[in-house]
């Protein structure tokens, strides 16, 4: 058991490591998981740290994969294949702080965008609490649809690694841009406005 936890802490450093040399001390922290202050951090050659975290996972140009889930209003919602309208797809946690700083701004451009654009919010409900989601939902406002990722399936297909992450998603179905972590809701505006 003591040798689990020490391979453990052994590749946990080893990938902090990594991350670190990587992305350079002048950075820092914040830049890596979309904290405030970030706008965008580009990687080398100007990749993008969504495209970097998003490595085996569906990229800008491929298909969205295809999914059912529930919404908090007992509706059945299908994502994959073409569409009436381009899509947002917002994977968030209530006990995440960085999609309490977006959720106001989101309900702002959903309304501002409602005719031209989808906006579906995911809570990944598998590291949520039902409850908890509800409140959050009610707290912040959202008027539009909630889907309950209760089991993490379509979060893992997203190749998921931080909350929030955005999806955009155009008409054909194909995925033209995947956000991680919080940008600023001028630059968010600006990545729907390139989609519609």
């Amino acid at each position: 058991m003591k040798r689990n936890r020490w391979i453990l802490s052994g590749v946990l450093l080893v990938l902090l490591v990594l991350v670190l040399m990587d992305r350079g001390t002048q950075e820092g922290w914040r830049s890596i998981f979309g904290g405030a202050g970030s706008e965008a951090a580009a990687g080398k050659n100007g990749q993008s740290l969504a495209a970097m975290a998003a490595a085996g996972a569906p990229k800008p140009g491929t298909p969205s994969p295809s999914f059912s889930l529930m919404g908090l209003d007992g509706k059945q919602y299908d994502v994959g294949g073409k569409r009436d309208k381009p899509l947002l797809l917002n994977f968030w946690a209530s006990w995440c702080d960085p999609c309490k700083e977006e959720a106001p701004e989101l309900v702002k451009l959903a309304d501002k965008y409602k005719d031209s654009l989808d906006v579906y919010g995911v809570n990944v409900t598998f590291y949520d609490k039902l409850d908890d989601a509800k409140a959050f939902v009610k707290n912040y406002g959202y008027t539009f649809p909630v889907l309950l990722d209760e089991k993490e399936e379509v979060y893992s297909r997203f190749n998921g690694v931080a909350f929030p992450t955005n999806v955009l998603i155009d008409e054909n179905g194909i995925i033209q841009d995947v956000i991680l972590g919080v940008i600023s809701p001028e630059e968010l505006e600006a990545k729907i406005k390139q989609l519609l």
